[in-house]
């Protein structure tokens, strides 16, 4: 029987030849990771909506100043219109997944609720939308030089700026990836 190598709770980094703009310069939280697919959520890419119009689409009132002005993240190009919330582990809510011990996916309205009475989770980040990888695909772009991979950290997804955050997941790595080539190669 062959093993199976899952990226669950890695950073997937775009290598600088990646050609979809949906992914260039990005990085992206793996979710899940099975042998039939992959979910992740893109987590440099702001949008120009913060948590306050996310709250006001959602008809939420009374919403706590602090959280209003949190950007919401574009979290991939597959259903834009869906919301997810990358959280440490501080509250329970009625759709959560662990990605690791210390941080969670949670896809239900309250903690969206929770968020806006200033109750919600520690550390969190909103997005909009997902990636997906179907059975095989991600291996495949792996294969094919397209991502880096690291382990996933707090540090990186919830303290790091936004747009450092490419830099920065890849120095973890010991690579300035500012100086790679967009050219991939073999030897």
């Amino acid at each position: 029987m062959e093993s199976y190598d899952s990226l669950h709770n890695q950073l997937l980094i775009a290598m600088p030849g990646m050609l979809d703009p949906n992914f260039s310069t990005t990085v992206t939280l793996i979710c899940e990771h099975s042998p039939e697919g992959a979910l992740g959520i893109i987590i440099n890419r702001p949008t120009e909506m913060s948590l306050g119009g996310l709250f006001e689409q959602l008809d939420l009132r009374n919403v706590n100043a602090a959280v209003a002005t949190l950007p919401v993240m574009n979290g991939g190009p597959v259903a834009p219109e869906r919301g997810f919330v990358l959280h440490d582990a501080s509250s329970e809510f009625e759709s959560t997944v662990a990605v690791s011990p210390d941080i969670q996916l949670t896809m239900s309205r309250d903690i969206l609720d929770s968020l806006a009475e200033g109750a919600g989770p520690d550390q969190s980040l909103i997005a909009l939308g997902y990636a997906g990888w179907q059975a095989g695909q991600l291996e495949d772009e792996i294969l094919q030089n397209t991502w880096l991979h690291v382990p996933a950290s707090k540090e990186i997804l919830f303290e790091v700026p936004f747009e450092n955050r490419w830099e920065y997941a890849a120095s973890s790595l010991g690579i300035d990836i500012s100086r790679l080539s967009p050219h991939a190669g073999h030897a």
